[in-house]
């Protein structure tokens, strides 16, 4: 481990909560204080970086939070912080506090704020951690929150099922994933889907229909569609009222349920907490070892570096494999 010369470490979270953002706080503020750098806390991102929200805080102080959902130094848009005036007060309020080096624990959104801050002022090295439930960003197998936020939807699909079976009814399930469909396809296949609709790929209602109606004429009695919230025809009212606008009146006993931010919520599971430790961690050690404007990921179990610009800006695919599974799965 190189010497370091800093100052001071700020952390702070943004964009959308996700489950073990608390974990990874405890995580980055025990760090530095292991290797004896004082951290502060930004409360609510960056806009309270430029509100000056900006206070030390103790290792004692993340006691108790690892199994919080959430985030306990809050989070919010900041169109402030997206114009060269805002980066100039959140620059100033960082050098008077005596922060040289910055922590973000967020999704692409955050990582772009921090790259266009770190190409006004490179003096301030910044750390992205991917917090997020999407799984969207490249350079990480995991984000955190993902596995957790899968879990969350698994519960709410079985218990979906149990009714749906009862009453012999169609179930339009909606979940998160605007642009990307990773919760939509591993809850699907997880949670034994008819169909599976997501924004990488077509399935025409033409084609859910048949897939419907062959489950149906075979003695199927209940069936259970999930749509992520970024397909291109609208979420699943939307894609419940095309569907059955192409069926015969009272063929199905048709529902909309639609999870929204609960997937978000919750206490992390397992895997989250130990990856948000784990990458906590990792990013106050790149600080120490010189590295700036990275996010830290997991790949095949070990530490990467992926730069933020690479990281935003690289799509990445879902996985053909499970795509492949849930295509058989679902006949």
């Amino acid at each position: 481990m190189k010497n370091h010369n800093f100052r001071k470490l700020a952390v702070l979270t943004s964009g959308g909560d996700a489950p073990g953002m608390n974990a990874c706080i405890r995580a980055v503020v025990r760090a530095a204080h292991y290797y004896q750098i004082p951290i502060a806390r930004i409360k609510n991102g960056y806009a309270g970086m430029i509100e000056n929200k900006i206070k030390l805080i103790g290792k004692r102080k993340v006691s108790n939070i690892i199994q919080r959902g959430g985030t306990i130094l809050g989070t919010a848009r900041c169109p402030e912080f997206m114009n060269p005036t805002g980066r100039a007060k959140a620059y100033e309020n960082l050098r008077r506090e005596g922060v040289d080096g910055v922590i973000v624990i967020g999704g692409d959104g955050s990582f772009k704020g921090a790259m266009d801050f770190s190409k006004e002022y490179p003096d301030i090295p910044f750390i992205g951690i991917p917090g997020t439930i999407d799984n969207d960003l490249y350079g990480t197998d995991y984000t955190i929150g993902y596995a957790t936020a899968i879990n969350t939807v698994i519960e709410a699909i079985d218990k979906i099922r149990d009714t749906a079976s009862s009453h012999s009814r169609l179930f339009f399930i909606e979940v998160m994933g605007r642009d990307a469909g990773f919760i939509a396809l591993s809850t699907g296949v997880g949670g034994g889907a008819e169909a599976i609709l997501v924004p990488e790929l077509t399935t025409t209602i033409e084609d859910l229909v048949e897939k419907l109606e062959t489950g149906r004429i075979s003695g199927k009695k209940s069936s259970i569609v999930i749509v992520a919230e970024g397909d291109e025809r609208g979420g699943a009212k939307q894609i419940s009222d095309l569907v059955l606008a192409q069926l015969p009146p009272d063929t199905y006993d048709s529902r909309v349920t639609v999870l929204g931010h609960i997937q978000r919520g919750g206490s992390p599971v397992c895997q989250d907490r130990v990856l948000a430790s784990r990458l906590g961690i990792a990013a106050v050690e790149a600080l120490i070892n010189g590295k700036k404007n990275v996010m830290v990921g997991i790949n095949r179990n070990e530490i990467v570096y992926t730069p933020l610009k690479k990281a935003v800006k690289h799509n990445i695919k879902l996985d053909p494999e499970l795509v492949r599974i849930a295509e058989i799965l679902s006949h």
